[in-house]
């Protein structure tokens, strides 16, 4: 049989689409307009909150409305109409990931950001511009914090959900995917945290204080303790903490673990928190603190604003005691060159992956098989 012109190129598109990899690089996103306030709130309401907090799904509409007011009060008028770097940032990081990727693979990889609760980058917004350019395998990258399958876990579900509204017909789109869940223990990331919080100390306080009175608290997402069964990233978090404190502890005495906490009613978190921390390491004697995030990649207003109100609390009841507020790692381009470099094997992977054609159509019929069969 002799292929007609059609044939070989209709074979060659689906072998060159199947051929490649889309990188879906996950953050919150932060509104850029404070009319969105209410809808960002609801929505962080709805995936996150409920997963620790007691709280009724009706109350999160009104709920996100009282919130949004508090928002309003604190970015317009407590810090002269602020807004978050956070996306522009995290566009930073996207482009630096997909020029470190290319470079390597050319067209073959792209990378795509998402954002939790903010469109037009929804992760069903994304996905379906990830289909329609022909894509079939998929890396899922959460980048903006550092902890477990808690907060990344949000960013399986979202895509989940998208890619359950994306099945049509007996052939998911979809044929290879992989994930990367965290980064926190990556020698390369913790000896950049360490780096930063030298290079700062060097060039700002090693001339004016004894090391032994420097302070340093290496500030984490905030974890609930208890998530209704999920696992919160304390462990992680712990971790990251622990492996960066190692890298300074015997120049440095003074450190310690902050937690940048929601403080939600009920709900027992993370301690100590970021405040307390710095308190702490001042009744021992710091004359200068630095407020260092570590659990965060990419700068958003828990970095910024929370941590300015922890530092100008603080100075009301310190006033000799210096504070340096540390910036996260953000698009440092020896941070895009790791995060790049850490999905390096997955798009290998992916690559040489031959891909399974799942069908979707069969998921009730073997999800009634299972019923049928633990029923009896």
């Amino acid at each position: 049989m002799v292929a007609t012109p059609e044939k070989i190129s209709d074979t060659l598109s689906i072998s060159q689409s199947q051929d490649r990899v889309a990188v879906l690089l996950m953050g919150y996103g932060e509104v850029e307009s404070y009319e969105e306030f209410a809808n960002y709130n609801e929505q962080a309401l709805n995936l996150l909150t409920a997963k620790f907090a007691p709280v009724p799904t009706w109350v999160y509409p009104p709920l996100a409305k009282l919130l949004a007011l508090f928002d309003f009060h604190e970015w317009s008028h407590q810090h002269d109409n602020f807004i978050s770097p956070h996306n522009q940032i995290f566009e930073a990081q996207r482009a630096g990931i997909e020029r470190e990727l290319q470079h390597h693979w050319g067209d073959r990889v792209r990378v795509f950001k998402a954002f939790n609760f903010c469109a037009p980058y929804l992760p069903e917004q994304v996905l379906s511009e990830i289909k329609a350019e022909g894509f079939s395998k998929l890396l899922i990258y959460p980048l903006l914090v550092v902890d477990s399958i808690f907060t990344s876990g949000i960013a399986v579900e979202q895509v989940n959900g998208a890619l359950s509204q994306s099945a049509n017909g007996s052939e998911h789109w979809v044929k290879a995917q992989r994930y990367i869940p965290s980064f926190y223990n990556e020698p390369a990331y913790i000896d950049l945290l360490a780096q930063m919080v030298e290079e700062k100390i060097a060039s700002e306080l090693a001339d004016t204080y004894l090391p032994s009175q420097i302070g340093i608290v290496l500030m984490n997402h905030g974890c609930p303790h208890k998530a209704k069964g999920f696992t919160s990233g304390i462990e992680e978090s712990q971790a990251l903490y622990e492996s960066v404190r190692a890298k300074l502890i015997h120049k440095y005495p003074l450190i310690s673990v902050g937690w940048l906490n929601h403080d939600t009613p009920l709900i027992e978190w993370t301690q100590p928190n970021a405040e307390l921390a710095a308190k702490n390491l001042m009744d021992l004697g710091a004359k200068a603190t630095i407020m260092m995030p570590i659990g965060f990649a990419t700068e958003n207003h828990e970095t910024l604003l929370d941590v300015e109100h922890i530092i100008h609390r603080l100075q009301h009841r310190r006033s000799g005691v210096t504070f340096v507020q540390m910036p996260c790692v953000n698009d440092r381009p020896e941070f895009l060159h790791m995060a790049a470099h850490w999905a390096e094997p997955h798009i290998k992977a992916l690559l040489s992956d031959a891909g399974v054609a799942v069908n979707p159509q069969q998921a009730a019929d073997k999800a009634a098989a299972s019923h049928h069969h633990h029923h009896h």
